[in-house]
């Protein structure tokens, strides 16, 4: 056991699989000499040589292409995205080619590929380097989308992913890479997709959130406890398959519902979850469902200023938290 950062836990598991799975690849742009621009794969190059840690061109487009080739040819292709925001030459890649290979074979073929990419803000990216993309992807059926919250989740999700026979969108927020820490086991395991994780047990309030928004509920979460207010949090970690069995169990629970998320409010997870929860468990509730995103707006500002006026905040949070407890 041992405490890590995400982004070691990321860069350690992909060094673990690639000694264990000689036919695991890594390819994306600087992702050999330069290590990535997270250093995520920083000293594999030299480990595992050029024709296992490809440095790509600057073509999102040819990385998945090639990807879907090496996964068809039974190899574990991982690529990385070098931003999250930089993914949209390659949707077309992704969502008509490598999500329907299974179905359009009868079966025959499957993609055993991930796609590996930082997302959201918070680190002054502006436009370019901000953008929360996980909805766009978690619509397309053929895709699996996760975004960990921990280091542990990190490696036990990476893991699982390297091992799925199908294809998978693993958003990394470059934000919590040093910012969060916490236990790592030393042996290899795996977390399954689909199962939610209940990071703070309450009986007021169900907050369902995953990757840098869990940390804000938490915090403010631990906040409201003080007057007596307990929030269930709830970390998604997969957005698709999602976990809604845990969710409906709390809200049965709670009989209130929060959804925070940083992408953009309007059609995003929290709207799917939302709309879950109306169908299922309407009855239960005793108070609107809530959700919280970001301003429907084409990008996040560069300046401080407005970055955080577009950023949810713990401040934020616990204000609407507050509201939703007192019906």
């Amino acid at each position: 056991m041992a405490i890590k950062t995400l982004i070691q836990a990321v860069h350690d598991t992909l060094v673990d699989e690639m000694r264990r799975d000689e036919r695991m690849m890594l390819l994306g742009e600087d992702v050999g000499a330069r290590g990535g621009v997270f250093r995520a794969t920083m000293g594999m190059l030299d480990e595992f040589g050029p024709e296992r840690v490809l440095d790509t061109p600057l073509d999102e487009c040819l990385i998945a292409g090639v990807a879907i080739g090496m996964a068809l040819d039974d190899l574990r292709p991982v690529a990385e995205m070098q931003f999250a925001d930089f993914i949209f030459p390659a949707f077309n890649q992704i969502v008509s080619e490598a999500a329907k290979i299974r179905y359009r074979s009868n079966g025959d073929f499957c993609v055993p590929m991930v796609i590996r990419a930082p997302y959201g803000g918070g680190v002054h990216g502006a436009l370019y380097h901000s953008q929360s993309v996980e909805a766009f992807f978690a619509h397309v059926p053929g895709l699996k989308v996760v975004a960990p919250s921990t280091a542990h989740d990190t490696k036990g999700m990476l893991t699982q992913a390297i091992e799925d026979p199908d294809p998978v969108l693993f958003f990394e927020h470059k934000k919590t890479y040093r910012l969060i820490k916490d236990e790592v086991p030393d042996e290899r395991y795996t977390i399954p997709f689909g199962k939610a994780a209940v990071r703070r047990k309450g009986s007021d309030l169900t907050c369902v959130s995953y990757g840098l928004m869990q940390h804000l509920c938490a915090e403010a979460a631990e906040r409201l406890s003080a007057d007596g207010i307990e929030v269930e949090v709830i970390d998604l970690r997969s957005i698709y398959p999602l976990d809604m069995d845990t969710v409906l169990e709390s809200v049965g629970k709670t009989n209130k519902a929060m959804i925070v998320y940083e992408d953009t409010r309007f059609l995003g997870v929290g709207a799917e979850v939302s709309a879950q929860i109306a169908e299922k468990a309407l009855f239960e509730l005793d108070g609107p469902i809530v959700r919280i995103g970001a301003p429907h707006v084409p990008a996040m500002p560069y300046s401080p200023t407005l970055e955080h006026w577009f950023m949810l905040d713990t401040d934020r949070i616990e204000q609407e938290m507050r509201k939703l407890a007192e019906f």
